[in-house]
């Protein structure tokens, strides 16, 4: 941890109805040393705003019409992230990449989710392209976030078998329950300094028991 006190602080980022971070709220907020201090957000009528104000978490938003630029938005939602001591910058359905400027100020501190088991599938609409491809089996991938798309380390995958009579609303809600399961299980393990980058292996991420 980072922070002056026992807390691990996490901020988490948001573009759309926060399902994700209802289940960090759910699991995690409040319930032993994680704390959810803020809530981000590229649209200012995003309903996870709702979900954090609901739970009294500090907001903020950060749209591109009013910061310019995404190098000058990005810069001020890290400004915004540092007030808040945060320890750990949780994407989470935040529909932006971040700027290689915003990962170098919080390297190795940034994680996300996404709704397949990368290196397949990697970008935007995982699941339409795995229906696409006739995938029997994709899953859920927490990583680090670097500078490229979906390409951070791998902290933990689960995978979803597809049944053959499953359709497209069905296979998402399937992924989607894995995530509210494995995002919040990786975000504790962080917080518990389980989870660290290998000194001579960048791309390997190994978990302590």
């Amino acid at each position: 941890m980072t922070s002056s006190d026992s807390v691990f602080r996490i901020v988490v980022l948001a573009s759309g109805r926060g399902t994700n971070l209802q289940a960090i709220i759910d699991q995690l907020h409040g319930r032993g040393s994680i704390e959810v201090v803020g809530v981000g957000s590229d649209k200012a009528e995003a309903f996870s705003l709702e979900r954090a104000r609901a739970a009294k978490i500090e907001t903020g938003v950060f749209t591109r019409e009013r910061h310019g630029d995404r190098l000058v938005r990005d810069l001020a939602m890290a400004d915004w992230i540092e007030s808040l001591s945060a320890d750990l910058v949780v994407l989470a359905g935040y529909m932006q990449l971040v700027s290689p400027e915003f990962v170098t100020r919080f390297r190795g501190r940034i994680v996300n989710v996404h709704p397949a088991l990368l290196p397949s599938f990697p970008g935007l609409d995982a699941i339409g392209q795995a229906v696409e491809h006739g995938a029997r089996v994709t899953g859920v991938t927490v990583h680090f976030v670097d500078e490229g798309t979906d390409t951070g380390p791998i902290i933990l995958q689960r995978a979803v078998e597809i049944e053959a009579r499953w359709d497209r609303e069905q296979l998402e809600q399937a992924v989607h329950s894995i995530e509210h399961e494995i995002y919040p299980e990786a975000i504790s393990m962080i917080s518990e300094g389980r989870v660290r980058i290998a000194a001579d292996s960048p791309r390997q991420v190994i978990i302590d028991q």
